[in-house]
């Protein structure tokens, strides 16, 4: 059974997510690596990061930022990943510039995939990109990363770290870590929120494993810990939690 923790409405959730970034940050003495995660629901995570109550608790000289997926867009279009974790985040934070690891969209999700993923085999000395912390969300569709359902090639990929990749329901093509990748964390935190999700949800950790119907399944570490947060409203169909 996966980790579960139930919070009674998005603030709680929120406040725990971020509560997990203070707690991981402060247990390491070196870097301190953290995978984030796009689309809107963690955004109330990475202001709460920024304001002056949870700020001043984080060595940022030792933070180093990443993103697990992007669209194949400039850093300052209104779809980019990247731009709406600055406006609400990393441009409120005294994060030294060169500790911020985009993938740069505007190259094409070619280009920009290869290039992310020899970065992170540079940075990791060869390894697999063992974050300390990986911030996943999860679409209606069971999604995560950009890792879509039925797109056989981007689900399956066990050999390269980052990958482009895309489907028709979405603008866009995507560049995204695989699941492989993913999977090298230390610690995942998958954050959920809404009761538009609850069958999925429910779904995803109660039904049988369907990857290529529900590729948040793939998400299984290979030695880190998994923890799903999620509220009251998207747990309200699952019949076991821990």
């Amino acid at each position: 059974m996966p980790h579960i923790e139930v919070y009674d409405d998005k603030a709680s959730l929120v406040k725990a997510a971020a509560d997990l970034f203070v707690e991981q940050s402060q247990a390491v003495t070196d870097r301190f690596t953290v995978a984030l995660a796009g689309g809107s629901t963690p955004l109330p995570v990475y202001e709460l990061l920024a304001s002056d109550a949870y700020a001043p608790m984080i060595d940022w000289n030792k933070v180093h930022i990443f993103f697990g997926d992007e669209r194949a867009v400039g850093s300052t279009h209104k779809d980019s990943n990247y731009n709406a974790a600055q406006d609400a985040f990393l441009g409120h934070v005294p994060i030294p510039k060169e500790n911020v690891h985009r993938m740069r969209g505007e190259l094409g999700a070619e280009e920009a995939a290869k290039e992310y993923g020899l970065m992170l085999k540079d940075f990791f000395e060869g390894g697999p990109p063992a974050f300390d912390l990986h911030y996943l969300g999860m679409g209606g569709d069971g999604h995560t990363l950009s890792l879509f359902p039925g797109v056989t090639a981007a689900l399956e990929e066990t050999d390269h770290r980052v990958i482009a990749t895309g489907d028709d329901k979405h603008a866009h093509a995507r560049i995204t870590m695989s699941a492989w990748a993913a999977n090298a964390s230390s610690l995942i935190v998958v954050l959920v929120l809404g009761e538009g999700k609850a069958d999925t949800l429910k779904d995803v950790l109660e039904g049988p494993h369907q990857p290529h119907k529900y590729p948040v399944q793939l998400i299984q570490p290979s030695s880190g810990d998994l923890r799903w947060l999620v509220d009251k409203a998207a747990a309200a169909k699952l019949t076991k939690t821990s």
